[in-house]
């Protein structure tokens, strides 16, 4: 007589899939709010704000939710980077557009943030996503601590940037100007860790990769 073991899949109609499915919906919002007058109407940008904190709190709660209740799913593991890389790469590309410097070199030319810094982190940030995805079946690479104090990192400087800090004139003054230069070096960090993990991620790929085919 052999035993049969049931086993009993999550489904995908649940609270952390529901939240990453929203932050999804919400980064053209996001991206809508970010880019209204140019970058300067502060009320705009406040709510671009909120919308990008918003994100990143579901993105917490969503994790701590799926871990506690077992409640992944292979629409999370799928869907879950998608979202952070979609709201955050709005984030970047809407911050190289605001106040752009014209007649300057495109990779240079940028507004709160250079566009060679925004290239640099989308390239990054989608590679590692894509190939995550792609060999997610055959071997699971979990997100190294360095990689999650980067993600905090950019998330910080992201949401900082996303304040009127010096737009429509600098009407925040001097308190204003303080912070963007905080949220500046907030991002330097967050560049110098994106590009490290992203370095660490593909070693230990290629390693685990090999392992597997061994």
């Amino acid at each position: 007589m052999s035993a049969e073991t049931t086993v009993t899949k999550t489904s995908n109609w649940n609270v952390p899939n529901a939240l990453t499915t929203l932050r999804i919906v919400m980064v053209p919002f996001f991206g809508y709010a970010l880019l209204q007058d140019g970058g300067d109407s502060i009320g705009w940008r406040i709510t671009a704000f909120v919308l990008f904190a918003l994100a990143m709190i579901t993105d917490k709660i969503d994790g701590d939710l799926a871990r506690k209740y077992n409640l992944v799913t292979d629409f999370g593991k799928i869907a879950d980077p998608i979202a952070d890389k979609a709201i955050t790469g709005m984030a970047f590309i809407g911050l190289s557009i605001v106040g752009s410097q014209s007649g300057e070199s495109w990779f240079v030319a940028g507004g709160e943030i250079w566009w060679w810094v925004t290239i640099v982190v989308l390239v990054r940030e989608w590679s590692v996503t894509l190939l995550r995805l792609s060999i997610m079946k055959d071997v699971v690479i979990p997100a190294a601590q360095l990689g999650k104090i980067k993600t905090t990192a950019q998330g910080v400087a992201l949401a900082l940037l996303s304040l009127p800090l010096v737009a429509d004139g600098n009407a925040w003054g001097t308190t204003g100007e303080l912070l963007f230069y905080v949220a500046q070096a907030v991002l330097a960090v967050a560049v110098v860790l994106t590009v490290w993990s992203g370095y660490e991620f593909f070693r230990d790929a290629v390693r685990q990769k090999r392992a597997h085919t061994a």
